[in-house]
């Protein structure tokens, strides 16, 4: 790996999981644009998933008393056909027609957060295809994560079990996700030995996500996001 790929992993991690330590979400939204620009998605994939899976085994020990394990139960295995489904599409499908279809699901995400009015109540079938589409997304862009939003808010009594539930449902994900990249060959050791040259930009961006999350007006912060957001997906379906 050249030096300007390892400056652009390095930029790329610090980015998504800066802000999804800040505002618990789009870690793998703000930081695949990023990584895109100088690896093929796959490899980009491979690395997000390695971080998840750090990020996912600390905080899921943190916060299991407050995880509802009832809705991990109901988006269990309808996540882990998801994203075996996934997988196989990133390994197969053209990389362009990948990178374009994530740019759509980026404003598309974008517009939902930005004038949903109403909260979308799903019954039991309703959670079972979000939770297909949702490991789908994690499978192929590692991006699942909007689509779990609507199925735990749809169940979660409070922000502090909802946040938990999160928790709860990606590390489920990443741990089904990082195996099955593995087997298909996506994910190699040399993810692996790049990534531990990474692993002390990952902890500053957690550090420093955790720090400004005491600070900074979240509002106004998301906001920003949004507009970050929907830039990236712009530039990545042009």
């Amino acid at each position: 790996m050249s030096l300007e790929v390892f400056f652009i992993l390095a930029i790329g991690i610090f980015v998504g999981f800066y802000v999804q330590t800040v505002v618990g979400f789009a870690g793998s939204l703000m930081a695949l644009p990023i990584l895109l620009f100088k690896m093929q998605l796959p490899d980009a994939i491979a690395f997000i998933s390695i971080f998840y899976l750090f990020s996912s085994v600390f905080l899921i020990m943190k916060e299991w008393r407050n995880i509802d394990r009832k809705i991990i139960l109901q988006l269990a295995l309808t996540s882990v056909i998801g994203v075996i489904l996934g997988i196989v599409v990133l390994s197969y499908a053209k990389p362009i027609i990948l990178k374009r279809g994530l740019g759509v699901f980026i404003l598309l995400y974008v517009a939902y957060v930005s004038f949903g009015k109403t909260k979308i109540k799903l019954n039991k079938n309703g959670v079972i295809g979000f939770g297909v589409m949702g490991g789908f997304f994690s499978g192929v862009f590692s991006t699942g994560g909007p689509l779990y939003v609507i199925c735990v808010e749809n169940t979660a009594h409070s922000i502090k079990v909802f946040r938990a539930t999160m928790i709860g449902v990606l590390g489920l994900v990443t741990i089904t996700r990082v195996p099955a990249l593995a087997v298909s060959g996506i994910l190699n050791v040399n993810h692996l030995k790049m990534a531990l040259f990474v692993f002390p930009i990952f902890l500053l961006a957690q550090f420093l996500g955790k720090r400004t999350f005491s600070k900074i007006d979240e509002k106004l912060f998301k906001r920003s996001l949004m507009l970050l957001l929907c830039v990236s997906g712009a530039i990545m379906i042009f």
